[in-house]
């Protein structure tokens, strides 16, 4: 799924699985990847349920413009789980 991602797509998704986990991947960067690679909805309470292959996974807003680490990794899980890691992180 990752190879029909835009070259902006692919450069977040990388920087998600980075190694150290990136402390600066800006929020409005990963709700773009996940607006193109999966059913995403905003609650009212500022959460967003990401939906691939059926999987679902709710995440918090962060309070400021970057991810929280913790996010980070969270979605790192969640993103391998349904097959969306680089190639080179597949398992």
């Amino acid at each position: 799924m990752s190879e029909h991602l835009s070259p902006h797509h692919r450069e977040t998704l990388e920087k998600i699985f980075s190694h150290p986990t990136s402390s600066n991947i800006e929020w409005r960067q990963v709700q773009s990847l996940l607006e193109a690679v999966a059913d995403r909805t905003e609650e009212h309470d500022g959460k967003s349920k990401v939906t691939i292959r059926g999987e679902t996974l709710t995440l918090e807003r962060p309070h400021g413009k970057d991810a929280e680490l913790d996010t980070i990794v969270e979605l790192r899980r969640y993103l391998t789980a349904v097959g969306l890691a680089p190639d080179d992180q597949a398992s």
